[in-house]
């Protein structure tokens, strides 16, 4: 074994229980993770100072969650169907406006009345779209005994005569949709639609499944859950 120069020959030994020991290199994946973490902090600092700022200025973002409606019901009243759908026009005739026509120009949109009113104020037109004769006209003389005003009798426009499975269809326009909830009370299973008419008319259209109008007391009790008010949601909730 050489010895190296200053020792001059003599040997030596390592003494003691405390030897150095060499440690692990530093991994890459430690050194990601340090990177990653320090990142996620400054990010958690940040937006625990900009919810800081929120709550002492008081701005605060409101929720893009919207609550759904009891029983799964629109909160809004339904979209105007427009004349095109099959139903009598505006004026309560069945007959269409002819292109051109004064009637086809645009006109300001009607105020929309959901106001429930008394059936001597509401103009009923009644028509027939099923194959039962006279059932146009016996339909209008009990409306009419009811206090209803009856307008037009007679068999359904050709877009929708013998093709309403239903019991009876109302259609009214956006000044007629209280009137349109009062008829709508009148007979069983009975379903509403909008058009562009503008004034407060209401059709009475017949369907295939209807027999007879309800018994006045069971009338009321109908018109009575059709105006309840829903209950409103609570607030954080929904």
């Amino acid at each position: 074994m050489l010895t190296p120069q200053g020792l001059k020959g003599k040997q030596y030994r390592v003494t003691g229980k405390s030897y150095p020991r060499l440690g692990r290199p530093p991994r890459k994946s430690r050194k990601v993770l340090a990177v990653v973490g320090a990142a996620l902090a400054l990010a958690l600092v940040a937006l625990g100072g900009v919810q800081l700022v929120g709550i002492f200025t008081g701005k605060r973002t409101p929720s893009a969650q919207a609550c759904a409606s009891p029983g799964g019901k629109p909160l809004a009243a339904p979209a105007a169907s427009g004349s095109a759908s099959g139903s009598p026009s505006a004026s309560g005739s069945p007959a269409a406006s002819a292109p051109g026509s004064a009637a086809s120009s645009p006109a300001a949109p009607a105020a929309t009345s959901t106001a429930v009113p008394q059936p001597q104020a509401v103009t009923v037109n009644v028509y027939n779209a099923t194959d039962k004769s006279g059932l146009a006209a016996r339909t209008a003389e009990e409306l009419k005994k009811r206090g209803f005003t009856i307008g037009k009798v007679g068999n359904a426009p050709t877009a929708i005569d013998r093709k309403l499975p239903g019991t009876v269809q109302v259609i009214s326009g956006p000044a007629g949709m209280g009137a349109a909830t009062l008829l709508g009370s009148q007979a069983a299973g009975s379903t509403a639609t909008t058009d562009s008419r503008t004034d407060a008319t209401v059709d009475f259209v017949i369907g295939d499944t209807y027999s007879a109008l309800l018994e006045p007391a069971k009338a009321a009790a109908a018109l009575e859950a059709a105006t309840k008010p829903s209950p409103a949601p609570s607030h954080g909730s929904c």
